[in-house]
């Protein structure tokens, strides 16, 4: 909610649970004629009583790119949760993530990116970054304060991503930040996995979060949509990068996000304890070597993914014993709750094989079998449970 005379989040959110501020966020039915949702406003022209007023642009909506009250509601919400000074809506996850990197670079910048990111996060710094002059270097994601140590004059960025896509290494958040601030260097957090409910990213030292709200807050796989976030040392240019580029979310997209924003939560803490239900029964089972999940306490980053989180969402990752690919695709290809796809965090579960030993290069990745990638929608796990056991039979047959 917003302090109606100030339009500044309303001092009480902070001390809000999440079930509430989710529940509350961006939400003023007395603009709307009490109704409790915010209509979807549609438009691109915007009209002004004056010439006065269109040369001042002195009203809150000039032009459909700059936003509606429809898209208003959900930067406010999300800015609230996330702890911002302001937030942005793109058209997906990474145009988000490529919105941000162009907001902390420029021709000659220097930007480091944990091994572990997102593929995609390394094409675009590899192709489009890399014409405009930006040279990117990839560090170990388990790096921490020594990423002091990598920093160079030039560097403007770094991009982390806690827990590491697919390999789900935990990163050290605070410490990076430290380091980098100390030399200016933007820092820039991919925070899908976690969401700001789990994870507060502005909190812990993040000046640009970014969010696929195409997963945990759409939560039902029928949406495309990106948000990144920002601390108020950088949302003024945030602001204007995103403006330049009008590549804003539509209505349309905003309202579906606003209506998965109000059980996020929910659906959260039901996928995070059907997920490490599911971790915990793997990890028994023969079949499996390692689970990669943070919250076990045999992960590696689980000391600091206790310190630092406030829950685990419901995807994970599992090494096998070694067998073959065509084992494993008959492991795989029979599951019937389990579909194969690329995106996760929707309503369904999702089953992914996975192998990025050849695009990693500030690290190796060489497990002793192979790897998928899992995420836990909302059937009942049990169900899920014998739907894995049947394809785990398969392995061996």
């Amino acid at each position: 909610m917003r302090d109606k005379k100030t339009d500044r989040p309303d001092a009480s959110a902070a001390s809000r649970r999440p079930a509430t501020l989710v529940t509350l966020a961006g939400r003023d039915p007395a603009a709307h004629n009490g109704f409790v949702n915010t209509p979807i406003y549609r438009g691109s022209t915007v009209l002004f009583p004056s010439v006065a007023a269109i040369e001042t642009l002195d009203q809150p909506y000039t032009y459909g790119t700059k936003g509606t009250p429809t898209t208003r509601a959900l930067e406010s919400a999300w800015s609230e949760i996330a702890g911002a000074a302001d937030t942005v809506l793109v058209p997906s996850g990474l145009a988000a993530i490529d919105l941000a990197l162009l907001t902390a670079t420029h021709a000659g910048a220097h930007a480091l990116v944990v091994d572990s990111a997102y593929q995609p996060t390394r094409t675009f710094c590899e192709t489009i970054l890399k014409r405009f002059g930006v040279t990117t270097q990839y560090y170990d994601p388990l790096i921490g304060a020594d990423i002091a140590q990598l920093i160079r004059p030039e560097t403007t960025a770094i991009v982390l991503e806690s827990p590491g896509s697919q390999t789900m290494e935990i990163q050290d958040v605070p410490a990076i930040a430290a380091a980098a601030h100390e030399k200016g260097v933007c820092v820039i957090l991919d925070n899908t996995w976690a969401t700001p409910l789990f994870f507060a990213p502005h909190r812990h030292g993040v000046d640009l979060a970014i969010e696929a709200g195409t997963k945990y807050l759409s939560g039902h796989a029928d949406l495309l949509i990106g948000l990144v976030s920002a601390n108020a040392h950088w949302a003024k240019k945030l602001r204007a990068t995103f403006n330049a580029f009008a590549i804003g979310a539509g209505p349309d997209d905003a309202a579906l996000a606003l209506r998965g924003l109000r059980t996020m939560h929910l659906r959260l803490r039901a996928q995070e304890q059907a997920a490490l239900e599911i971790a915990h029964w793997l990890a028994t089972r023969p079949e499996v070597s390692r689970v990669l999940h943070p919250a076990l306490p045999d992960h590696p980053g689980h000391p600091l993914w206790r310190r630092d989180f406030n829950g685990a969402s419901g995807v994970f990752s599992i090494v096998l014993k070694p067998v073959s690919k065509t084992a494993v695709a008959a492991f795989v290809d029979g599951l019937e709750l389990f579909g194969i796809g690329f995106s996760w965090g929707g309503y369904e579960s999702l089953i992914l094989p996975f192998d990025c030993a050849s695009y990693r290069t500030a690290t190796v990745w060489s497990p002793e079998g192979p790897t998928l990638r899992l995420s836990i929608g909302l059937e009942d796990v049990e169900d899920l449970k014998a739907d894995l056991a049947s394809g785990l039979a398969r392995l061996g047959a």
